[in-house]
């Protein structure tokens, strides 16, 4: 929790309670469902939320956004950046039930209100717009723009468009992808070794 309060301190007193209570609860999670590397378990907050919360050194999400969390796995990055941007509703998507299942019950837990899960791919979702899709390592660049490009609606919110986190040599899968992404080093935003070689890309819509 310290590495998360070292760079975001504006927190309310119910962000701060969510907050403390993720790790006990994806603990608890891990022991049925192998939802984190369990090595990870004592980096919860480096490795998970603060990894995550990249996203928001470079981005606000405001009021009444529509955000995607595009193959949430186990709800990250979007259960940080729900708890953080608490006007703003998000989507956690995923084709793996069991992993939805545990975001559904953490969300429960954490009496998180703006989020919402749906079983399903990305490119089967035909009946929903939103302004932002969001996400960690799930896919290639190329895969990524092609999935969320349709559900990218053109607005006025910013931002609006893909961003996603990523690590290692990316100029091959950029130079793939078509696509001409803005790109952060992570390690600038934090200084922990951890956050060496990892990157926040946005592709405007």
């Amino acid at each position: 929790m310290e590495s998360v309060l070292k760079y975001f301190s504006d927190f309310t007193p119910t962000q701060l309670k969510q907050l403390k209570a993720l790790k006990p609860l994806y603990e608890e999670w891990n022991t049925k469902i192998n939802i984190i590397s369990r090595k990870d378990t004592a980096q919860f907050y480096l490795h998970h939320v603060l990894h995550s919360l990249a996203i928001a050194a470079q981005f606000e999400f405001s009021s009444g956004m529509e955000v995607m969390d595009l193959g949430c796995g186990g709800g990250f990055p979007g259960i940080p950046l729900a708890i953080l941007f608490p006007h703003a509703n998000f989507m956690l998507v995923d084709s793996i039930n069991k992993k939805l299942m545990v975001v559904n019950e953490v969300t429960k837990s954490l009496n998180i209100s703006n989020i919402t899960t749906r079983h399903t791919r990305a490119e089967e979702i035909k009946d929903k717009k939103f302004d932002v899709v969001v996400s960690r390592a799930v896919a290639s660049l190329g895969d990524l723009w092609r999935w969320s490009k349709p559900l990218i609606r053109k607005s006025t919110a910013h931002p609006n468009g893909l961003i996603c986190l990523k690590g290692g040599d990316l100029s091959t899968e950029i130079s793939a992808s078509h696509c001409k992404p803005y790109i952060w080093e992570i390690n600038r935003f934090f200084e922990e070794p951890f956050f060496k070689d990892k990157f926040l890309l946005y592709q405007k819509r």
